[in-house]
């Protein structure tokens, strides 16, 4: 589980660089949110960024809420496994139904 939740972060650090870059780049290129969207939908390799960049929080996220759960709750190892399960399911599914929604809707 630790190299899972490092190897997340890296992952997450990355993407959040990018993300964030792509935005800054383009809101001074003059471009409106509804612009920078028209130019990610239906584009592959921004789906599978934002895929990865989905199971990355997906994984790294859970992780550090079961650490916090179990280290300062009272709640028992079951408890905090199924929480820390929950939330990875929830931002997965919700993350995933995001990203394909904008990949699909010009389409």
């Amino acid at each position: 589980m630790w190299i899972a939740q490092r190897a997340s972060a890296v992952v997450l650090a990355l993407a959040v660089v990018v993300h964030l870059g792509t935005i800054i780049c383009a809101v001074q290129g003059g471009l409106s949110a509804a612009e920078i969207v028209d130019r990610l939908r239906g584009h592959a390799g921004w789906l599978v960024f934002y895929l990865v960049f989905v199971i990355a929080a997906a994984v790294h996220a859970p992780l550090g809420l079961r650490n916090v759960l179990r280290e300062w709750t009272p709640l028992g190892p079951g408890a905090v496994t199924a929480a820390a399960a929950a939330l990875a399911v929830a931002l997965l599914l919700l993350g995933a139904r995001a990203v394909f929604a904008m990949f699909h809707a010009a389409t």
